[in-house]
């Protein structure tokens, strides 16, 4: 190829990318050219451009056919993909000029019950709206984005920009700009064992020094700046550290260790016979949980956020948010 290279970014496109399809799906250049209401030797310049931009050959020119090479075929494959994903770029970005946010990043702690955050996914996709984009009502078309984060981790999230919406934090402390915090609700924690777990035939209350002497189950914390909370762990005591409540649970189950959980965990696994409650000599341990989120510099709320907000003031929501722990794990 004797002519100089484009440049391969300018060569590639949406048109080009769309005349690759044309040509693939006519069978021939003399079709596709009819299709495009060109004349075949414009369509075969074009060709030959993206061609020495590219360096390499797209087409067999041995045959009468427009049959594409293994390269031509790889471009074709990805042009069809990239032209579908502008397509619905456009699209995004006319929807998100009536108020939709691109994306909602929401921290959840693992302590919240993952059948009533899904439900509240659910019923979020089966919202249907109508924007500028299209006249038919559809879904709304921000993107969620969740990230499971645990104590300071859910509030750190927030603090550093990385959610814009934080759901069941311990560790919220004041106010800070930007950022409104209301209550979520209480949840008790109870300590529980493995029937198998030494501890579970011993007499009651245990005792913190009794207690030390067995391996305890501990969730680590998930924040990276703020400083990490540390919950329930008697000193000395031998630490299972786990990314999760539900990782936490499982090594409970298995005997691994005790600990404290959500009574709402553990009660059907206690009923089932699988855990054993054991009351010490510990004081209650019932912590409030919040929800927050980004003000946006006064600004009113994007509608996907309004919307979890909305969902969020509902009493029936939060309590189900808490209590809500059949099925699924997060």
């Amino acid at each position: 190829m004797s002519s100089l290279p484009l440049d391969r970014r300018n060569a590639l496109t949406p048109e080009a990318l769309a005349m690759m399809d044309t040509i693939a799906r006519a069978g021939s250049f003399a079709a596709a050219a009819r299709e495009l209401g060109k004349v075949p030797s414009a369509l075969t310049y074009s060709v030959r451009q993206l061609e020495d931009a590219l360096d390499v050959l797209l087409f067999d020119r041995s045959s009468r056919q427009a049959r594409l090479t293994a390269a031509g075929d790889e471009l074709l494959r990805e042009g069809r993909r990239l032209l579908a994903e502008v397509d619905a770029v456009a699209n995004r970005v006319r929807r998100v000029a009536t108020g939709w946010e691109t994306q909602l990043t929401i921290a959840l702690d693992t302590i919240l019950a993952p059948r009533a955050v899904f439900e509240l996914i659910e019923a979020f996709y089966a919202l249907r709206v109508t924007t500028s984009a299209s006249e038919q009502p559809e879904p709304p078309p921000t993107r969620l984005r969740l990230r499971h984060e645990v104590l300071s981790g859910t509030w750190e999230a927030l603090l550093t920009g990385e959610a814009d919406l934080a759901i069941g934090g311990a560790g919220f402390g004041d106010a800070s700009p930007g950022i409104e915090c209301l209550p979520l609700g209480d949840i008790d924690l109870q300590f529980a064992v493995a029937p198998h777990h030494p501890l579970a035939k011993l007499p009651e209350p245990l005792t913190p020094e009794l207690i030390a002497r067995h391996r305890i189950v501990a969730i680590a914390d998930s924040a990276h700046r703020l400083a990490p909370l540390t919950v329930g762990v008697q000193p000395g005591q031998d630490v299972l550290t786990v990314p999760s409540l539900a990782a936490k649970l499982e090594a409970q189950l298995r005997g691994l260790g005790c600990g404290s959980m959500p009574e709402p965990l553990l009660r059907r696994h206690v009923a089932a016979g699988r855990l054993v409650l054991k009351t010490t000599t510990l004081p209650p341990r019932a912590i409030t949980l919040h929800y927050a989120w980004r003000e946006g510099n006064g600004a009113m709320p994007g509608l996907a956020l309004a919307w979890w907000l909305d969902q969020l003031k509902s009493p029936t929501t939060r309590r189900a948010l808490l209590e809500q722990h059949e099925g699924l794990v997060l």
